[in-house]
């Protein structure tokens, strides 16, 4: 009988996932070597089939198509593979340590030409060293032989339980060297420790990726940045026109005279004009820098937020390693807060610059924009003025032709009416004819007139109904 109810399909996964990349054991004496390849998308397939030749080589079952990590032995080796984000990572291990440090390496132990043949670029490799305070060595003899006159990085791990040195450097042979040495150390902790020195140098270095760019952009943000402040002080003059001060005054003139029956010249069109092409201009130059921004912006802000993943994580590695201060040495805490975290830093203050460019380059477009929408609405109020006057005079016009209209009409009726009072004259009628053409003026004349405004009503009548 199932006592829990249907699983998440991907519970056993997540659960499993804390323990997916456990660190390999290490026994003084020991010796290890570490690479970190950034790899593409596209590369992940050969990586694969090229650890699984080494794999076949020696007889083991190599990594699966969707495996994320790998470890097995190989002769005297012991390998341990990783997939991380962007890079992937080689950490290979072996007993026992030869008598002058690093003049024997793990790395050495694989086949000819197999670790050059790893696809993708190296971001950080090292071999390292696990000594046990038996072998009798002085300190100074085994710093000298290890990193020669280089200034060494030392300190206490795991409340004491070991002492590590670096220089941080790249030798001779493209690695970087750490030496540790077993104070107390159980095999799983110095693998631990081992684990996190490695780490700190492989993302120490995923994290500076972001700095070349950073000093490439800062040059142009520069750029950008006093474009942007020409431009704010050429919109906050404001333009000598309209929108002025005196033009603010022209404005009400304009205003009060729109509502004026009398015809009125616009003022200062050309000036609003040239104030409106201005703003435009400045309008277009805005939308460049905004354009030239947020192109920098969708390149470079992945490779900046990973350098702050990854100074984090670097931060958590040092943290875990609980070291203390030995006399004369700098910490691996100190070595970074004075050398890695200005480089974070300024990439960190690139970034920002880069978005408070992108939201000041918006709010002075939008002040201008807003701008822009005022002069063209007083473009159109005085248009619309404009057109009202028209409309006021062609009305008058109107109304005048309406009484031409009416004179003409009652003229030619009048005539009408004397040919009639001719014909009945004609017919014997005693009429007098220039009498009855007189009498019948005023008649025609308010028919004429009470047509003609039937007329208009019916027309203003039909515009109303067209306007619903």
């Amino acid at each position: 009988m199932r006592l829990l109810p249907a699983d998440l399909p991907e519970r056993a996964a997540l659960a499993m996932e804390i323990h997916a990349r456990p660190p390999e054991p290490l026994l003084a004496p020991g010796r290890a070597s570490y690479i970190a390849v950034l790899v593409d998308a596209d590369e992940r397939e050969r990586e694969l089939a090229h650890l699984g030749r080494l794999c076949r080589q020696h007889a083991q079952l190599g990594p699966g198509a969707d495996a994320v990590h790998w470890s097995g032995t190989l002769g005297t080796l012991r390998l341990k593979w990783e997939r991380h984000g962007e890079f992937s990572s080689y950490t290979l291990l072996m007993p026992s340590a030869g008598p002058v440090p690093f003049a024997e390496t793990a790395a050495g132990e694989l086949p000819s030409g197999w670790l050059a043949g790893v696809p993708g670029l190296t971001v950080y490799a090292g071999h390292a060293e696990l000594l046990s305070p038996a072998e009798g060595q002085e300190l100074g003899d085994l710093l000298r032989q290890s990193f020669g006159d280089r200034t060494v990085v030392g300190s206490a791990l795991g409340d004491g339980a070991g002492l590590v040195y670096s220089d941080f450097l790249i030798h001779a042979d493209g690695f970087g060297r750490l030496l540790m040495i077993d104070q107390g150390f159980t095999p799983l902790v110095a693998g631990r420790m081992l684990q996190r020195l490695f780490e700190i140098e492989a993302y120490r270095m995923m994290a500076l990726l972001a700095f070349p760019l950073a000093r490439r952009l800062s040059p142009r943000l520069l750029a950008i940045e006093r474009s942007l402040a020409s431009l704010a002080d050429s919109i906050a003059a404001g333009p000598t026109g309209p929108t002025g001060p005196a033009g603010q005054a022209e404005q009400g003139r304009h205003a009060r005279l729109a509502s004026s029956a009398t015809p009125v010249t616009p003022v200062n069109q050309p000036g609003r004009a040239r104030e409106s092409a201005k703003d435009e201009q400045l309008l277009q130059e805005l939308t460049r820098l905004a354009a030239e921004i947020e192109s920098g912006l969708a390149a470079s802000q992945f490779r900046f937020a990973a350098c702050r993943a990854y100074a984090e994580l670097v931060r958590t590695r040092i943290d875990e390693l609980r070291e203390r201060r030995l006399t004369g040495l700098q910490t691996i805490d100190e070595f970074m807060s004075r050398r890695f975290t200005p480089a974070v830093a300024t990439c960190a203050t690139v970034s920002r610059r880069m978005h408070d460019l992108s939201e000041r380059v918006a709010q002075a477009s939008h002040l201008l924009s807003t701008r822009v929408d005022i002069v063209r609405e007083q473009q159109n109020l005085a248009l619309l003025a404009s057109m009202d006057r028209r409309a006021k005079l062609q009305l008058r016009l109107q109304q005048t032709v309406e009484g031409l209209s009416i004179a003409a009409i009652v003229y030619y009726m009048a005539g009408v009416v004397g040919y009639v009072a001719k014909g009945g004259r004609s017919l014997g009628l005693k009429l007098d004819v220039d009498l009855f053409v007189g009498l019948s003026v005023p008649l025609l004349a308010l028919l004429a007139f009470n047509a003609v405004r039937r007329a208009r009503r019916h027309a203003s009548e039909q515009d109303l109904k067209e306007g619903h």
